[in-house]
């Protein structure tokens, strides 16, 4: 059930950054000033996101892939989270409730993936 709702969000907020790279941007409160910006925000939020999102969609679909796609759900969920938090400490500048709801949901999926990671064997799923 994680790796399918991850695969359903990463996927849908992945594709809205591939074609509408402002999107994402406004929501966070990024302010884009050149191309460089829309093709990062474009490959982060738009490839990145989509690539995490249809393995955790193959994860689901195939036994196989299901420990390595909760792996990678949970590395990449955790870092983000602890990269985010550091980020949000170093500032000054006041934070929003957008980086307060990144920070749980990517907490929380990253210790359930790693829940999950744990308890399976290398040959159940």
């Amino acid at each position: 059930m994680l790796l399918g709702f991850s695969a359903l969000l990463l996927l849908g907020y992945g594709a809205v950054g591939f074609f509408a790279p402002t999107v994402p941007a406004d929501i966070a409160g990024l302010v884009m000033t050149n191309g460089n910006a829309y093709a990062e925000v474009g490959g982060m939020y738009g490839g990145l996101q989509s690539a995490i999102g249809l393995f955790c969609l193959i994860a689901l679909l195939r036994q196989d892939y299901y420990r390595p796609g909760l792996a990678l759900l949970g590395l990449t969920m955790g870092f983000l989270a602890m990269a985010r938090l550091f980020s949000a400490w170093m500032t000054a500048a006041a934070i929003t409730t957008y980086t307060y709801g990144a920070l749980a949901f990517e907490f929380v999926t990253a210790t359930l993936a790693l829940l999950a990671f744990l308890s399976t064997s290398n040959d159940s799923a």
